[in-house]
């Protein structure tokens, strides 16, 4: 019986006790009470998630509905969250993954596609064990090839599963100071400059969520992302981005005269403001149009009462990234993605796959595609990815 068809007869998934007298032989039970059972629940259609979401402290924009939605709109993954609250009741923890089901790389569980991370809402040792337990038992039998967690804390899963991590790193700003302390904690000879480079050059500052906007932002999207050799995301997934968050999202560009710069797409979400894409046309990378607009957004935060600014996670081999963001006086963590699958040559190939877009073959084609032929790419690639 999959996931889903839980989902649908909204039933216990599954009796903690027999999954770890079966799985752990040896172990201590945990008891037979409600708090021992682990339920399945689609979140999109039980309101009692996004109101866990809106709650709980550990909560981003990645668990909120709205993201969910656009995953689903956008790549048709099914959304499910495994709770310990029994129907009727409120919801207390739960972790939340999208089913990804390709015939090209597996179907598998991750929490979740295409969010920077995703934390376990759990607050106790017993339900973090509930749910995965759960969790590992669908993929022992074969219903997954492994499940995926992305942790901002360090994750630490009892399981007998083959697990492993592959590092990124994390950036997010404490807006809590004034904004010209903010301003000085910034680099000096680079992050001050550039924002006052970007005034004296007269840069122009838009924002909303208009179809210009989007051609606007998706064109330097483009551009970066082939520089950077990876197709860019599918323009849907920024078209439904925008119908699911509404006022929350804001597309920002910087102009010289009519002409776009460089543009970022950000999220508001409860205390925090997340800088989730970007992009720029280096021939005037010089007047500092990205900066320009990060700026603005801390300010607008500021005023907005927020507490977070959201960097969101760079790649280990994207040092210049990881200096850009440090230079903003954001606060520098580990991000750690990891798999548990019933096979170490899943753990290898997850890896492997961190270096995929590495290849010397798949460098040289995405930088010399033309931009539609790149864009196609993507549309073509990202349901797989997940």
């Amino acid at each position: 019986m999959t996931a889903a068809r839980y989902v649908q007869e909204n039933m216990p998934l599954i009796d903690i006790d027999y999954v770890r007298d079966s799985v752990h032989e040896g172990e201590v039970a945990l008891s037979g009470r409600e708090s021992g059972v682990a339920h399945c629940i689609d979140p999109l259609a039980d309101w009692r998630w996004e109101e866990l979401v809106q709650r709980h402290p550990r909560a981003s924009l990645f668990h909120s509905t709205a993201w969910l939605k656009a995953l689903r709109l956008t790549y048709n993954y099914p959304a499910v969250a495994y709770v310990t609250s029994a129907p009727g009741q409120r919801l207390e923890s739960g972790m939340v993954f999208c089913q990804v089901e390709s015939w090209l790389t597996g179907r598998r569980l991750v929490s979740l596609p295409f969010s920077d991370h995703c934390e376990p809402l759990v607050d106790s040792r017993e339900d973090l064990d509930v749910i995965t337990t759960a969790v590992e038992a669908e993929v022992r039998r074969g219903l997954w090839r492994y499940m995926e967690t992305r942790s901002v804390r360090p994750l630490e899963i009892a399981t007998a599963l083959h697990p492993t991590t592959v590092p990124y790193t994390f950036h997010q700003l404490d807006l809590a100071p004034d904004i010209q302390t903010l301003f000085r904690n910034c680099h000096k000879n680079s992050t001050q400059r550039k924002i006052l480079r970007a005034e004296r050059e007269g840069l122009r500052y838009c924002e909303g969520s208009s179809e210009k906007l989007l051609d606007d932002f998706y064109r330097l999207l483009t551009i970066t992302r082939r520089r950077h050799q990876r197709p860019p995301q599918p323009r849907k997934w920024f078209l439904n981005l925008i119908e699911c968050f509404g006022d929350d999202l804001k597309i920002r560009v910087a102009l010289q005269g009519d002409r776009p710069v460089a543009a970022i797409l950000t999220i508001r979400h409860k205390d925090t403001m997340t800088y989730k894409y970007g992009g720029s046309d280096t021939e005037f990378n010089a007047l500092g149009g990205v900066h320009l607009l990060l700026w603005r957004t801390i300010q607008e935060s500021k005023r907005a009462g927020m507490r977070w600014l959201d960097f969101g996670r760079s790649d280990a081999d994207q040092p210049g990234l990881i200096t850009f963001k440090s230079r903003w006086g954001a606060t520098q963590s580990e991000l750690t993605y990891s798999r548990f699958s019933r096979s170490a040559h899943v753990g290898h190939a997850f890896e492997a796959s961190a270096a995929s877009w590495k290849s010397r073959a798949s460098r040289f084609l995405l930088a010399h595609m033309p931009p539609d032929l790149l864009s196609l790419a993507g549309r073509a690639l990202y349901r797989h990815v997940g």
